[in-house]
């Protein structure tokens, strides 16, 4: 582990704190039976968040975070009984994680620097809970950059043609077993569906919100000629339809006549480092819950 990532890691007052995510199917007792299994265990719910599409059938979601003393021996018995009261008894998925253990996420990028590096400087100043064990990427040209932060680089070129295998499974193989969570801070491939399955987590992008009314290069021109009045930026999980994953975080800025497209270059830069560094904010504190083609973020 490099300095950086050592001090990524330390994550002082959270280590008795868990969260508790729960979600299905709406009914009367959920919260009661949540928190009366806590308070059973000695636990004190610091925060609890909570969300019902419909009360009458509908689904349910809520976010529980407590502490918990000895959190890491007692946790066995908890988690036994949350399984037979939440699962066996009212049928609802729900997921424990600990707070003191930071995600681990590996990021990929391109050329364009502005995200890749916003993250990782907000990593360094521990903004974000998370350890970042390498960045990969498909050119060289931030190397240096990466490394000045203490993080490993690697680079994977893109193979030519249609068969992307053979790039994609060096990817995978470096993720395997190193990571939560992937970030494409500005990575210019479309992943296949074989990467997706093959990396086995989620996976973050980030992109501007001109699509799909400016697909291919030179979005930011195209968008000055057509005088827009707003930018903006996506970020969402990737599934194999392209660009349709659930969105997780979303923002924009006022532009006008007067900005030129370099003008809207760099206030979409601005948006797509803010948005992405949300998105992935939210997912590290476990604040998101995917639902279908939607997402619940707390």
């Amino acid at each position: 582990m490099t300095q950086a990532q050592s001090a990524a890691a330390t994550l002082p007052g959270r280590s008795n704190q868990a969260v508790l995510i729960v979600y299905g199917a709406d009914r009367p007792g959920i919260v009661a039976a949540v928190s009366t299994t806590l308070a059973q265990h000695g636990a004190n719910i610091v925060a609890l968040d909570q969300y019902t599409d419909d009360p009458d059938g509908g689904q349910f979601f809520q976010r529980t975070v407590f502490d918990l003393p000895d959190l890491v021996v007692a946790s066995q018995a908890l988690e036994a009984d949350l399984s037979k009261i939440l699962g066996d008894d009212l049928g609802m998925t729900w997921t424990l994680t600990h707070r003191a253990s930071p995600k681990r996420v590996i990021i990929l990028a391109s050329k364009s620097d502005h995200c890749l590096l916003d993250l990782l400087w907000r990593h360094r100043r521990g903004e974000i809970p998370m350890t970042v064990p390498m960045v990969i990427s498909n050119h060289t040209d931030m190397a240096e950059d990466v490394r000045s932060f203490g993080i490993p680089f690697f680079h994977v070129p893109s193979v030519a043609g249609a068969d992307k295998s053979i790039s994609e499974n060096k990817i995978i193989d470096l993720i395997a077993g190193n990571a939560d969570l992937v970030v494409l801070a500005r990575y210019m491939q479309i992943l296949s569906e074989g990467f997706l399955d093959g990396v086995g987590v989620p996976v973050i992008n980030i992109h501007h919100s001109f699509l799909p009314a400016f697909i291919g290069a030179g979005p930011y021109k195209k968008a000055k000629e057509r005088g827009v009045k707003l930018i903006g930026a996506t970020a969402h999980y990737v599934t194999e339809e392209l660009d349709e994953g659930p969105i997780i975080e979303q923002d924009v800025v006022r532009v006008n006549h007067a900005d030129t497209a370099s003008d809207l270059q760099r206030k979409g830069a601005y948006v797509e480092r803010e948005v992405l560094s949300r998105a992935v904010l939210a997912h590290c504190e476990d604040r998101v819950i995917r639902a279908g083609r939607q997402t619940i973020v707390f």
